[in-house]
């Protein structure tokens, strides 16, 4: 097996378990069980389009197809969510909700692909606080199922990426700690929840 073909088989391994970790989501959401934040999955489709565009362009081969769909995931997660999920949006979600739209727009006037990345990843963050805490209020609206297999596939897509610099391996590797803190603080916020 030459590298290239090692490469293709992470990325496309990556991508199934992408599209594996979402059909627990997409249940839980038809069932009522998980309540997703429209702002988060917006952000979250429109910064990953944004990274696997960046991870493209420098050559991030395999590794960058965990981005591509988690982005066309995310948007339509985003569409249910405007139907079927959280309807308690704050103030503090709008903060992060226009800061986040604010950093997309810093990026188009730099045009720069490191740049680009770098302010999608702090974009994200943003796009996160919102689920983030929403999760700790409510832990039990969340499939946490979901998140770990990001986990499985933000990994892959890593040790994927064909060329590994700051532009390809930023945003996926903010997304794996980002994801590892969520699951996390979901799974002591049961726990505290569940022995009172």
């Amino acid at each position: 097996m030459t590298m290239t073909d090692y490469h293709v088989v992470l990325g496309g391994l990556a991508v199934v378990i992408g599209l594996v970790s979402y059909v627990p989501y997409f249940r839980d959401i038809v069932r009522g069980a998980t309540k997703p934040h429209p702002f988060s999955w917006f952000v979250w489709g429109f910064v990953s389009g944004i990274a696997f565009l960046a991870q493209i362009v420098k050559d991030g081969g395999p590794g960058a197809w965990a981005t591509g769909i988690t982005s066309i995931a995310c948007f339509v997660i985003a569409a249910f969510a405007f139907f079927r999920g959280e309807r308690g949006i704050t103030k503090f979600d709008w903060v992060c909700f226009i800061g986040a739209m604010a950093g997309i727009v810093f990026w188009r006037i730099t045009n720069e692909p490191l740049s680009a990345v770098i302010i999608v990843t702090i974009v994200d963050g943003l796009g996160f606080a919102p689920t983030f805490r929403k999760a700790y209020l409510k832990p039990y609206e969340e499939t946490l199922s979901t998140y770990v297999l990001s986990l499985l596939k933000w990994g892959l897509g890593l040790i994927a990426l064909t060329s590994v610099n700051l532009t390809t391996i930023l945003f996926p590797g903010a997304i794996f700690v980002m994801n590892l803190g969520f699951v996390v603080m979901v799974l002591i916020r049961r726990r505290q929840l569940s022995s009172v």
